[in-house]
């Protein structure tokens, strides 16, 4: 599995351009994703924030999470227009019968492949060697471009995991 992510990313963006990152709940098929690929082309075209267009971007990554991304120095996102975007991610939701808003469901990369495991199951999935301090783990709270390109795919020993597992060896 390719782990390189950040060409993909505008390098006319700001660093500090506001992300959203939502987690599928499965692998999207092939022909899911070039009609997610679509929703997202046409809203981040039609996407504004108190009538001025939003510098935006999206993208599906690694067949299971959409990006968005608003470079903020032109327009700044409002409530509304970040209403707008939840919108899309809850059509997504609908069309394709996913949840796209489950914090409880934690993504690694585990033999070449993107895995969700419980957050009830961390505990178990380390004590029986599933993931350890050097498995890749998605944090999916960065905010910024910088962030998302720096920390969004890190090592389990460098994200909150190794503090809330402290009495475990990671």
């Amino acid at each position: 599995m390719k782990l390189e992510y950040a060409h993909l990313f505008p390098e006319d963006f700001d660093a500090a351009s506001r992300v959203w990152i939502y987690q599928s709940s499965r692998l999207f098929s092939i022909g899911e994703a070039l009609e997610i690929e679509d929703m997202l082309n046409e809203f981040v075209e039609k996407w504004q924030s108190h009538g001025a267009k939003v510098k935006g971007y999206a993208n599906l990554l690694f067949g299971q999470f959409i990006v968005l991304m608003a470079d903020e120095t032109a327009a700044g996102v409002s409530g509304c227009s970040t209403d707008s975007s939840v919108r899309l991610i809850k059509a997504i939701e609908e069309n394709f019968k996913v949840d796209m808003f489950d914090r409880q469901s934690l993504a690694f990369i585990i033999k070449d492949k993107v895995q969700l495991l419980p957050l009830s199951q961390l505990k178990y999935a380390v004590e029986n060697n599933f993931i350890n301090g050097e498995t890749f783990y998605f944090n999916n709270l960065v905010q910024t471009k910088e962030e998302l390109i720096n920390n969004w795919m890190i090592p389990v020993k460098r994200s909150w995991i190794s503090k809330r597992l402290s009495t475990l060896s990671l």
